[in-house]
C-alpha cells in the first residue's frame, strides 16, 4: 500500500472554485481561489489541471465541499462533505479556541457556535446571496468587491437599509443612489446591511458572543465588512479571529476530513475529471425553447421591425428644443425633440451610481452639440430622480413616471390599451380606456430588480447584457427559475449552474421569469385577451428579444415594442415639455453648469423622537433637496397641508396621551407594556386596567431603527412582518429601563364588532407573538422580569374578568378591584373606538366643507406607528388628501357576496370600509401591506374585488422595513393622475361573487375531486368514501404544471399549500378527465385563525377566473360554516374514515421503522403493499373483528421482516401538515434523508385531529367559548382513542415505538407554548417535536410553507428553547415554496445529517465503552 503523501480539500461554492492541499504536517502546500463565472466543470478542470503539474506523481485522499460539490460529487464520484462541518473541521484543528465562526461566501451564510451545545447554522432561500449581493450592489456603484471596500474606508455615515434580504436591501440603496448620498456612505451601509442580514437571519435568539472567527472570501478579502461586523458586535481586539487563509478555509476542513478517504493517485483522479461525463437535464425543470430553429427567429424578429422615430440633426436645428429627462432605478436617459417631434438627439447610458453627474455631462454636450440659434424651450424630468435633479438643474417640469410613459406610448400608438414598462429596478402597467388611465398597477418590492439582475448576472458571466440575451433565443432547455423574487430565482440559477445547465438556456430561463413575475405578481392577469388589443411594451429591459419573446409565448398576446423602448420614459417627458412649454426654459445655463458644484450635508431632524439623519444637498441657486426624513421630506415633497385631517396622527395623539400614576401613588408598582401589535388596539383598556389597580403604566419607546436593532439577535423567523420584528426591540427597551414586570398579552379574540362576521380572531402572529418573546429573548431571564403573556379573549367581559383573575391573583388578589377594573377599561377602549368614529365624522364633514377628497389608509392598527408606515399618512396630506383610517369610516353593518371567511377583527373593518369607500365620492383607498403578512394574500384579493364592483381603484403599497418613499410617492402620484383623468362609470363592472350551491340533485352523480394531501391514508379513505356512496377522486397528479396552475390563479403572498391545493384541482379541472357540468371541488375549512380557511375562496376565485363559474366547491368544517345539500356522509361512513386514517397511520409507521434496516432490499414495501390492499377492500366492508385481526398481524408481520443490527440516525419530519405528508410538497424529503441513511419518523395524521377536537377544551378553558362544544369534543376524542388503543398496545408489545396520548402532547407543549396557540398546526407542532425527542429522535426537520404564519409561533419560534431544554436536539427549519432551490434545502438537511452521525457514533462508542467496563 503506498504511502498518503498528501490531502486534497476541493470546495466549489456558488461562485468561486478553491483547492487547498496539505502535505504530511497538514501544511499548505497549493492553494487555489478562482472565480467560476458560473462554469463549474471547466473551473475545477483547470484548477485539478494545474494542480496535477505538481503532484502528478503522488498518493493522495479528497473531499469535495460547498454548494456546488454535490455536483462534483455526482459527475466525479469525489465524496462530498457539507460545508459547515468542513469549515468545524478546519476550527477544531486551526484555530481551537474560537467560540462563535462566521463564515460568508458567494450564496450562503453560515454561523457555527462552537462553546456550549454545538450549534451549525446556515441561511435559508430568503437571505440568499451574500457574495452575490455584495457584487450586484458593487456593480450598482460600477465598481467591484473591492472599490465597494475602498469606497467604505472614508464613510461619515450609515444609512438604515433593509436587512430581510438583498432584494429590498437593493431598492434601498438604488433610492440612495438616486438622492445624492455619498458612494463612500453607502458602500459602508452595504456592509453593514450583510451583517444585519446575517446576525438577524442566523443568530435567531442565540448570542454571539465570545471569541469569533471570520472566514470565507467576502470576509478574508473585504476588511471593511469585517470592521462592520466587529463594530456591531462591539468586540475586543483579543475577541477577534483572523486564520490566515480564512479565504480556503473550508477547503482546509475538506482536506484535513479526507483523511478517512480511501487513497488515490492523481493520474486516477485526473483521468476521471477528463472522461466524459453526460450531464442530464431534469425535464420536469425545464420550458419549451423560445424558438424552435432560426426561422422562427427570423420571422420573429422580421415581424418586430417596428416603425421608428424620425430623427434630425442636432447641430443644424435652429428653432425650439424640448428637452425630456428620465432619472431612472439603474439608467439614465435623455431626449431632444423638435415642435415636429424628431429626435434631434437621444442618450441611454448606465446611472454609475451617480445619476446627476451623468445627466449633467449629458446636458453639455447637447449645449455644446446644439446649434447657436437653437433655443431650449422647455424642460422636463421623471423617474426615481426627478425630485433631486429638477431642483439642482432647474428644470422646468416634472411628471410622475406612469403619465410619461404612457404619453409616450400614445404617440407610437394612439388607440393603445395596455402598456407594460420594466425597467431596471420596476415594473409598471397601465391599462387605458377611452384615452384614460383606468388602473396603474406597480410592482412590490419582492418583484423588483429583474432588469437590473439580468444586467448584473450577465457581467459576473463576462458577458454583455445583449450577448447575454442572445444566447436564449436558441437555446433548448430553458431552466425553470420560478417567478418569486430575484433572490430566489439566484438560488435556481446557481443550482442550474451546478447541475450543468448552459447559459443559454439559463439566459432563456430569466427571461421567462422576468415574464412570469410581471404577469403572477403586478398584473396578477389570469386571461391574457384582458391584458387589451393594443399592446405596448417599453423599458430597457425589452431592448432583449428573448424578454418580447417570452411575453408573447406566455401571453399569447402580440405587442408593439418601439424602437426606443428604453427611452420611452424621456421621450414622454419631451412631449410633456413641450405641450407645458411657455417658450422659455429655467434649465441651468451653459456657464452654470460648467462651473456646477454643489454641498452636502448631514445632520438630526430633530423635530420628532424619530431623530431622523438627514442628508441636505444645497445647490448653487440657493435650492435645497433633502434626504432621510421618515416624513414626507424623505420623498422631497416641501408641503403646506397641515391642515388636512389626518386619522393616523389623530389617533396615534389619542391612544398614547393617556397619564400615568406618579410613582408616590402607584402602590402597586410599576408595569412595562410593550408598544406593539395588539396593543395599539388595546392600550385604552390596559392602561385604564392596571392604573386602576395602583400600577404605574410605563409604554416601551416610540419605535425606530435604533430600537429595532437592539432586538436584532433574538428575532427567530426572518420572514416574519417588520411590525412583529420591532417587539423583540420594544422588549429590551423595557429591560433596559429597569421593568421588572412586563404585561404583554395573547388577544386570540377580539371584540366581536359585526354580528355577520364569521368570526372575530387575531391573526396568529398578533395573537401568539408574546411566546416567541418569552421564549427568545435571554434578558427576561437574565434580569428576573415577570413576563406575564396569558392567552385571553375580549369577545365576553363577564368570562374575560374570571380569565384575568386566575392569571394575575397572585399579584392582585381583591377579585372586586379587579373586576371593577376590567368595568372601567371595557368602558374606556369602547370610549376610544368612540372617539375615533367621531373624529371620522369630523373629518368627513370637514372634507365637504372645503371640497377635498381622502385617502382612507387603510391597515391594522400598528399601522400608525411612524416607523412602521414610514411617513406615508405625510406624503398623502403633501399631495392634497385627507387622511382617514378604515376604523374611522367603516360603520357598514354588513358586506354583500364576500367571497372569503370573514374572520378577522381587523380585515373585518376593511371589508366594510371599502363597501363604504365603493358607495363614496369622495374617499378612495390605499392599503398598507406589511411583507410577510401571509393574511392579506387573503385580504388584498377581497378588498380589490370590492372595490372593482364601485369602479374604484385600489391601490396596495406593500411596506418592511424599507425606508423607500420614492417608489411609495409614484404609486400616489400616479393615483392621484389618474384620478383627475377618469370619470367613474355609474354601473357596476361586474356583481361579485355568488356561490354554487352543492345541491342533492349533484349529489347523486357528481365526482367529487379531493386534492392530494397523504398519499397512503387517502389510499384507504377513498375505499371508505366510496363505500359510503360517495363518489371521490383523490388527485394524484402532483408537478410544475400543477403548481404553475397554482401560481397562476393564487395570489403572490398565498402559501405554498394553497398553491399546491389550487394547482392540484384547476389541472384536474382542465386535463379533460372529468365533464366539467359533473365535478364538484371538496376543501376542508378549519375555521382557524391562520389562511388555510380561505383555501375555499381562493378555490372558488380561481375556478371562476378560469372559466368554470358553474363548479360547485364543498366546504367541509366541523363547525358547519357552510352547507352543502348534496354532501352527506352517514355515521357508519365516518367510522369507516376514523378506521381507514388508523389503518394509514399504523401501516406508515411500521414501514418507515423497517424500510431502513431491511436485508432484503425492497421487501419492507412489498409487505407494505401486500396490506395497503388487504385494508382497503376490509374497510368498505368494517367488521371490528378484522380491525383487531389486522392490527395485530400487520405489527407482527413487519416485526418479523429480516433486518440488520446498525445503528442510523433518526430523524423525524415535523411541520405544517400538507408540505409534512405530501413527498411532491417537500421535494421527497423523506426519501432524500432514507438515501442519506437515516430512519424517518413522521408522527400520526390522527394526531392532527384529536389536537384539533382537544382545542376545544382550551378554548373553553383560556378563550372564553362554550362548554358544549367541550362536551362534544371529548366523546370525539374517547371514540377515535379506542379504536387508536387497539394499534397502541400492538405496538408497545413489539419493537415498534407506540404512539402516545393527547394528554401526553399537551404536557410535552406546556413545557414551551400555551395551549391557546391554536393556529394551523399550533402547539401540536411544538408538542411533536418533544414527543420525538423522547423518542430517542432528537434530529428533526421542521418543514413550513415559505412565510407560513403560525409556524413563526411554535415552530422557529420555540427551537431556541428546545435546544436549551434538550440539549441534544438538532433542529433544522427548512422552507418550501415553488420558487426554493432545492440545492440549499439539501444542503442544510446534509448539515444536520452530519451533526446526528457524530450523534450516533458518539452514542455507539459510549455504548461499547461501557460493556468493556462492564466486563
Amino acid at each position: 500500500m503506498h504511502r498518503l503523501k498528501y490531502k486534497f480539500g476541493l470546495d466549489v461554492g456558488s461562485t468561486t472554485v478553491k483547492l487547498v492541499v496539505l502535505d504530511e504536517d497538514n501544511k499548505i502546500v497549493h492553494s487555489v481561489y478562482r472565480r467560476h463565472f458560473s462554469d463549474v466543470k471547466e473551473t475545477v478542470t483547470g484548477v485539478m489541471q494545474d494542480a496535477y503539474k505538481t503532484f502528478k506523481h503522488d498518493h493522495l485522499t479528497i473531499m469535495v465541499t460547498g454548494s456546488g460539490g454535490m455536483f462534483v460529487e455526482r459527475y466525479l464520484g469525489i465524496k462530498h462533505i457539507q460545508e459547515v462541518v468542513a469549515g468545524t473541521t478546519a476550527i477544531n484543528r486551526i484555530i481551537p479556541e474560537t467560540d462563535v465562526a462566521i463564515e460568508l461566501g458567494g450564496e450562503d451564510s453560515k454561523i457555527t457556535y462552537l462553546s456550549g451545545n454545538l450549534e451549525q447554522r446556515m441561511n435559508s432561500i430568503c437571505a440568499g446571496g451574500t457574495g452575490a449581493f455584495i457584487d450586484q450592489m458593487a456593480s450598482l456603484l460600477e465598481t467591484d468587491a473591492a472599490g465597494l471596500n475602498e469606497l467604505a474606508k472614508t464613510h461619515e455615515k450609515i444609512y438604515p437599509i433593509a436587512s430581510r434580504c438583498g432584494v429590498f436591501a437593493k431598492t434601498d440603496i438604488q433610492a440612495l443612489v438616486n438622492q445624492g448620498a455619498s458612494q463612500h456612505d453607502i458602500a459602508a451601509s452595504v456592509f453593514q446591511s450583510v451583517v444585519n442580514q446575517t446576525i438577524s437571519n442566523l443568530a435567531c435568539g442565540r448570542p454571539i458572543r465570545g471569541k469569533i472567527a471570520f472566514l470565507g472570501g467576502p470576509l478574508h478579502f473585504l476588511p471593511q465588512l469585517r470592521e462592520r461586523f466587529i463594530d456591531t458586535l462591539g468586540l475586543a481586539p483579543d475577541e477577534r479571529i483572523v486564520p490566515e487563509n480564512s479565504q480556503v478555509f473550508v477547503a482546509m476542513g475538506a482536506a484535513l476530513a479526507s483523511v478517512e478517504e480511501p487513497v488515490i493517485t492523481m493520474q486516477s483522479l485526473i483521468d476521471r475529471i477528463h472522461a466524459d461525463v453526460e450531464i442530464h437535464v431534469d425535464e420536469n425543470q425545464t420550458l419549451e425553447p423560445l424558438f424552435s430553429s432560426q426561422q422562427e427567429l427570423d420571422a420573429f424578429q422580421k415581424s418586430h421591425e417596428t416603425e421608428d422615430v424620425q430623427r434630425g440633426d442636432l447641430s443644424s436645428h435652429t428653432g425650439n428644443l424640448y428637452i425630456g429627462m428620465d432619472a431612472g432605478s439603474t439608467t439614465s436617459k435623455v431626449i431632444v425633440i423638435d415642435d415636429d417631434t424628431r429626435v434631434l438627439y437621444e442618450h441611454y447610458a448606465n446611472n454609475k451610481g451617480n445619476p446627476l453627474k451623468v445627466i449633467r455631462q449629458t446636458m453639455r454636450e447637447i449645449y455644446a452639440g446644439k446649434h447657436p440659434e437653437a433655443v431650449i424651450a422647455s424642460t422636463g424630468i421623471t423617474g426615481y430622480g426627478e425630485d433631486f435633479i429638477k431642483a439642482a438643474l432647474q428644470v422646468d417640469h416634472g411628471e410622475v413616471e406612469t403619465i410619461a410613459h404612457y404619453t409616450a406610448a400614445k404617440y407610437f400608438k394612439e388607440d393603445v390599451d395596455f402598456i407594460l414598462d420594466i425597467g431596471g429596478q420596476d415594473m409598471k402597467s397601465m391599462k387605458i380606456s377611452d384615452g384614460i388611465i383606468e388602473s396603474i398597477l406597480l410592482n412590490e418590492a419582492c418583484s423588483s430588480g429583474c432588469g437590473s439582475f439580468i444586467e448584473t448576472f450577465a457581467k459576473s458571466l463576462n458577458m454583455s447584457v445583449a450577448d447575454f440575451q442572445q444566447q436564449a433565443l436558441l437555446a433548448k432547455n430553458p431552466v425553470d427559475l420560478g417567478s418569486r423574487c430575484t433572490v430566489f430565482m439566484n438560488s435556481k440559477v446557481k443550482q442550474a449552474q451546478k447541475e450543468g445547465a448552459s447559459v443559454g438556456d439559463i439566459a432563456a430561463g430569466l427571461s421567462y421569469s422576468v415574464i412570469k413575475n410581471a404577469i403572477q405578481k403586478v398584473i396578477k392577469v389570469r386571461d391574457p385577451k384582458k391584458l387589451g388589443k393594443n399592446i405596448v411594451v417599453q423599458g430597457g429591459t425589452f431592448y432583449g428579444d428573448a424578454i418580447l419573446r417570452s411575453f408573447e409565448k406566455i401571453t399569447g398576446r402580440n405587442a408593439i415594442r418601439p424602437k426606443i423602448a428604453g427611452l420611452m420614459g424621456a421621450l414622454g417627458m419631451a412631449l410633456i415639455a413641450r405641450e407645458r412649454s411657455t417658450g422659455v426654459s429655467s434649465l441651468i445655463t451653459e456657464a452654470a453648469l460648467e462651473e456646477f458644484s454643489y454641498a452636502q450635508k448631514t445632520t438630526n431632524c430633530g423635530r420628532c423622537s424619530n431623530q431622523c439623519t438627514l442628508t441636505i444637498n444645497t445647490f448653487p441657486n440657493g435650492k435645497k433637496y433633502i434626504t432621510g426624513n421618515r416624513c414626507e421630506r424623505g420623498a422631497g415633497i416641501q408641503s403646506d397641508n397641515h391642515a388636512l385631517p389626518n386619522l393616523y396622527d389623530y389617533k396615534w395623539k389619542r391612544l398614547f396621551s393617556y397619564e400615568s400614576l406618579p410613582e408616590s401613588s402607584a402602590v402597586r408598582g410599576r408595569v412595562g407594556i410593550p408598544r406593539v401589535l395588539n396593543l395599539f388596539e388595546n392600550y385604552p383598556f390596559w392602561h385604564t386596567f392596571f392604573t386602576k389597580l395602583g400600577f404605574r403604566v410605563e409604554l416601551s419607546g416610540v419605535s425606530s431603527r435604533e430600537l429595532y436593532e437592539k432586538g436584532l439577535t433574538s428575532i427567530t423567523s426572518e420572514t416574519a412582518c417588520y411590525p412583529a420584528k420591532l417587539v423583540h426591540g420594544h422588549i429590551e427597551d423595557l429591560v433596559e429601563d429597569g421593568h421588572r414586570f412586563i404585561f404583554y398579552p395573547s388577544i386570540f379574540y377580539e371584540t366581536k364588532e359585526y354580528e355577520s362576521a364569521n368570526n372575530h380572531l387575531n391573526c396568529p402572529v398578533v395573537a401568539g407573538y408574546p411566546e416567541v418573546i418569552r421564549n427568545n429573548v435571554d434578558s427576561l431571564k437574565e434580569n428576573g422580569v415577570d413576563f406575564r403573556s396569558p392567552f385571553l379573549s375580549l369577545q365576553n367581559k363577564t368570562r374575560l374578568k374570571v380569565r384575568l383573575y386566575d392569571e394575575l391573583k397572585d399579584l392582585i388578589p381583591d377579585k372586586k378591584a379587579m373586576d371593577n377594573a376590567v368595568e372601567a377599561a371595557w368602558k374606556e377602549l369602547e370610549q376610544y373606538r368612540a372617539d375615533v368614529r367621531a373624529e371620522g365624522d369630523r373629518a368627513l364633514a370637514w372634507m365637504k366643507e372645503n371640497n377635498k377628497k381622502g385617502i382612507v389608509l387603510s391597515g391594522r392598527p400598528y399601522h400608525i406607528d411612524p416607523e412602521i408606515n414610514h411617513g406615508i399618512p405625510g406624503v398623502i396630506t403633501s399631495l392634497g388628501w385627507a387622511v382617514l383610517s378604515e376604523d374611522a369610516i367603516g360603520k357598514k353593518e354588513d358586506v354583500d357576496n364576500l367571497r372569503v371567511l370573514d374572520q378577522w377583527t381587523y380585515h373585518s373593518r376593511l371589508y366594510r370600509a371599502a363597501e363604504t369607500i365603493g358607495q363614496s365620492e369622495d374617499l378612495e383607498l390605499v392599503q398598507l401591506n406589511s411583507f410577510g403578512c401571509g393574511l392579506d394574500a387573503v385580504v388584498t384579493d377581497q378588498v380589490n374585488e370590492i372595490l372593482a364592483q364601485h369602479d374604484k381603484i385600489y391601490t396596495v403599497l406593500k411596506i418592511d422595513e424599507v425606508n423607500n418613499l420614492g417608489a411609495v410617492k409614484i404609486r400616489l402620484r400616479s393615483l392621484t393622475q389618474a384620478l383627475e383623468k377618469r370619470t367613474r362609470s355609474v354601473h357596476r363592472v361586474h356583481e361579485g361573487f355568488s356561490k354554487v350551491e352543492f345541491t342533492k340533485e349533484m349529489g347523486k352523480d357528481y365526482t367529487l375531486l379531493i386534492p392530494q394531501m397523504a398519499p397512503d391514508h387517502f389510499e384507504i379513505l377513498k375505499e371508505a368514501l366510496e363505500s359510503d356512496g360517495l363518489k371521490v377522486e383523490f388527485l394524484t397528479e402532483i408537478n410544475r404544471e400543477v403548481e404553475n396552475e397554482g401560481l397562476t390563479y393564487v395570489n403572490n403572498d398565498a402559501c405554498y399549500p394553497s398553491i399546491t391545493v389550487v394547482g392540484q384541482l384547476l389541472h384536474a379541472v382542465k386535463s379533460g378527465k372529468y365533464d366539467v357540468n359533473k365535478i364538484a371541488l371538496v376543501m376542508s375549512q378549519t375555521g382557524g385563525a391562520c389562511r388555510a380557511s380561505n383555501y375555499v375562496g381562493f378555490i372558488r376565485k380561481a375556478v371562476a377566473e378560469a372559466g368554470y363559474p358553474q363548479i360547485p366547491v364543498v366546504a367541509l368544517s366541523t363547525q358547519g360554516i357552510e352547507t352543502s345539500p348534496g354532501f352527506k356522509i352517514s355515521l357508519k361512513g365516518l367510522h369507516k374514515a376514523v378506521i381507514a386514517l388508523l389503518y394509514g397511520d399504523l401501516i406508515v409507521r411500521v414501514t418507515n421503522e423497517t424500510r431502513p434496516y431491511e436485508k432484503i432490499r425492497g421487501s419492507a414495501e412489498l409487505l407494505k403493499r401486500r396490506w395497503m390492499d388487504k385494508v382497503k377492500q376490509d374497510v368498505r366492508h368494517h367488521k371490528m373483528a378484522d380491525f383487531k385481526r389486522n392490527v395485530q398481524q400487520i405489527v407482527r408481520e413487519f416485526e418479523r421482516l429480516e433486518v440488520t443490527g446498525e445503528k442510523k440516525p433518526r430523524v423525524g419530519i415535523v411541520g405544517e401538515i400538507l408540505v409534512k405528508f405530501l413527498p411532491e410538497a417537500n421535494n421527497h424529503l423523506q426519501r432524500t434523508l432514507e438515501e442519506e441513511g437515516a430512519e424517518v419518523i413522521v408522527p400520526d395524521l390522527t394526531d392532527f385531529f384529536l389536537y384539533s377536537f382537544r382545542n376545544a377544551t382550551h378554548k373553553w378553558r383560556l378563550l372564553s367559548k362554550g362548554y358544549g362544544t367541550k362536551l362534544a369534543a371529548d366523546l370525539g376524542i374517547r371514540y377515535i382513542e379506542h379504536y387508536r388503543g387497539y394499534i397502541r398496545d400492538a405496538l408497545e408489545a413489539s419493537r415498534f415505538d407506540a404512539p402516545v396520548r393527547v394528554e401526553d402532547l399537551e404536557n410535552y407543549a406546556q413545557e414551551f407554548v400555551s395551549l391557546g396557540n391554536q393556529y394551523g398546526e399550533g402547539w401540536l407542532l411544538t408538542a411533536e417535536m418533544v414527543e420525538l425527542i423522547h423518542m430517542g429522535a432528537e434530529n428533526i426537520v421542521c418543514v413550513q410553507p415559505f412565510g407560513c404564519l403560525p409556524n413563526h409561533i411554535t415552530g422557529k419560534g420555540v427551537i431556541k428553547a428546545i435546544r436549551g431544554a434538550y440539549p441534544k436536539a438538532n433542529i433544522i427549519p427548512i422552507d418550501y415554496d415553488p420558487g426554493a432551490s432545492e440545492v440549499n434545502q439539501v444542503n442544510r438537511i446534509r448539515l444536520m445529517l452530519s451533526q446526528a452521525k457524530d450523534n450516533v457514533k458518539e452514542a455507539v462508542r459510549q455504548e461499547r465503552a461501557s460493556k468493556v467496563q462492564g466486563k
